[in-house]
């Protein structure tokens, strides 16, 4: 049976956002176990088996046990084309923004859906919800990720970007430009994806994040 992808976003569109990072990071969880399993039965002696591949697989399964699967064709139907950089494509409908991200800067879906729970963390303002995996049977998977649509933003000034961060714990290195507090790192927090709304707020909707401790 077809996902049901409208059906989803408004089952989850009103979840609690400490449970929806719980089950974020159970996924990711899953998925670790099960690629070390997968390793284990593909392996045949060799030296290695390709992660990222094994990774791919076992989280289709998982999608598809799990009634998280979508087609790229069905996906690629969710929204209006909004505008698209290097890792997302995006769409928007009503309120919402929706992100189809490649995995191209994140290494993996495991990696990718622990950024997006610091992200959660770090910016609840711009809470990512996790809608669904997207892909063609035995091909790459893909997430499919949900933002409230800030609208009529402009991008943040540096300036603006440095006061905020900090007005929220961060201290900027002056030697490489990154914000630290002791809990995570955070890079890439440039205008293009810092956005500030009409009242003035400040809005984080995407950037670089890993753990420190």
């Amino acid at each position: 049976m077809e996902y049901d992808l409208s059906e989803s976003i408004s089952q989850r569109s009103g979840g609690e956002k400490d449970a929806e990072n719980h089950r974020i990071k159970e996924i990711a969880d899953e998925l670790r176990r099960r690629c070390q399993l997968y390793e284990t039965e593909h392996g045949y002696g060799k030296s290695h088996v390709n992660r990222f591949e094994a990774e791919q697989r076992v989280a289709e399964q998982y999608a598809k046990e799990n009634d998280l699967w979508v087609s790229m064709d069905e996906a690629f139907k969710i929204g209006v084309p909004g505008p698209s950089g290097h890792e997302n494509y995006t769409f928007i409908k009503e309120d919402t923004i929706f992100k189809i991200n490649n995995l191209l800067n994140n290494g993996g879906l495991a990696n990718l859906l622990d950024k997006i729970t610091f992200h959660n963390t770090i910016f609840p303002e711009t809470f990512y919800y996790f809608i669904a995996f997207a892909g063609y049977d035995g091909r790459s998977v893909m997430p499919i990720l949900r933002q409230d649509l800030i609208k009529n933003a402009t991008p943040a000034t540096t300036v603006e970007i440095d006061t905020y961060m900090a007005a929220i714990g961060f201290s900027k290195d002056p030697n490489d430009g990154n914000f630290r507090n002791g809990t995570f790192i955070v890079w890439d927090v440039v205008p293009r994806n810092v956005l500030k709304d009409p009242e003035g707020d400040i809005f984080v909707i995407d950037a670089e994040i890993a753990k420190t401790r």
